[in-house]
């Protein structure tokens, strides 16, 4: 009789074991615990207190209970390319990533079955939608704004029945035909040139202003212009495998001429012109003596020639037979005029 109670005893003591195993439930941190009690979770349209458990060790009823876990992270999901024709008639092929997480667990396990793959419908749907809606330059350059768009189209359907909230949405690739591709590279390409073109001829208006004020400063002196030509000899020479030929500007005899006491700086004024047409005339009548004085007589020595009137120096104080020196002469234009031993005619 005791060994039958012993063994009673021991039977009662196993099965409460069990039974009290089986009670015990550990909820996760990251982790919601929905009771259902006779498979119900709310008592006259309300939450029954006790239905939504917190993390850590918790108990229930055996058979009485059941106990569903929802997690509460953060869930990535992809959302498959979709095929679609935009507004401006453009095949595009896009695809995205959502971000949601349970915000209300009872919703998230009651009122829809298998909420992830929901919200992956809902997504593909609405991807298309927003595709059929939106011209390819907003897929391509508004990114964040097709985003907050799906977001809030998305968030619309998942958020208030299934308590799901929809974090961020984000189109990863949009897909153009390679026809298309090739049209916007030779358009960027076409873009590119145009400002380059612009760029170039701005540069090249800025330079010739430049070029005119500094010519418009070194016309004003002319040394200016030598001391530009020595400035880019110096640079030219410092490349030593170079051959340089250097032209000779009109303005650097000019400026030796200055330099050995000739033609003063300032161009021509009225007293080089009246000075030049003095000269014009007496070389006129220069000529008219010469040729009377051909036709007259012949002479036996260049010695005899009459002097010719008009072309004396005043200040010269050597004695002369009444012709200037061939220097003086070559200076004022004249060549040597007198006749030729010989009896030679002189030319004018």
């Amino acid at each position: 009789m005791e060994g039958l109670i012993l063994v009673i005893l021991l039977v009662v003591l196993g099965v409460a074991g069990v039974f009290l195993l089986s009670s015990i439930r550990v909820v996760q941190q990251f982790e919601h615990g929905i009771v259902f009690r006779l498979g119900k979770v709310q008592r006259g349209g309300q939450l029954r207190p006790g239905a939504v458990r917190a993390p850590g060790l918790t108990a229930i009823i055996p058979v009485v209970e059941r106990m569903q876990k929802v997690s509460r992270q953060t869930i990535t999901l992809d959302v498959p390319a979709q095929d679609g024709i935009t507004q401006d008639n453009v095949s595009v092929r896009v695809d995205a990533v959502v971000y949601f997480r349970v915000i209300d667990p009872v919703k998230a396990i009651v009122n829809v079955q298998h909420y992830g793959y929901a919200v992956s419908q809902v997504s593909q749907t609405s991807l298309r939608s927003v595709i059929g809606q939106s011209d390819m330059q907003e897929l391509l350059g508004e990114r964040a704004k097709i985003n907050a768009y799906l977001r809030e189209i998305i968030d619309e359907i998942s958020q208030g029945p299934w308590g799901v909230l929809i974090e961020r949405v984000e189109i990863k690739d949009v897909s153009l035909p390679e026809g298309m591709k090739r049209s916007m590279a030779r358009q960027a390409e076409a873009e590119r040139e145009r400002r380059a073109r612009i760029i170039t001829a701005d540069g090249e208006f800025q330079a010739s202003k430049r070029l005119a004020a500094a010519a418009e400063i070194m016309s004003e002196d002319p040394a200016a212009l030598q001391l530009r030509l020595l400035q880019t000899v110096v640079e030219v020479s410092a490349e030593k495998n170079s051959t340089l030929i250097m032209p000779l500007p009109v303005e650097v005899l000019r400026f030796f001429d200055r330099a050995a006491g000739g033609t003063p700086r300032g161009g021509e004024g009225e007293g080089e012109r009246e000075e030049k047409l003095a000269l014009g005339e007496r070389l006129a009548k220069a000529e008219e003596e010469l040729a009377k004085a051909a036709e007259q007589t012949t002479l036996e020595s260049p010695d005899d020639v009459p002097p010719v009137i008009g072309l004396e120096e005043p200040k010269r104080e050597e004695p002369t037979q009444g012709v200037s020196g061939p220097r003086e002469d070559r200076q004022r234009g004249i060549t040597d005029g007198g006749p030729q031993p010989g009896g030679a005619t002189p030319s004018g």
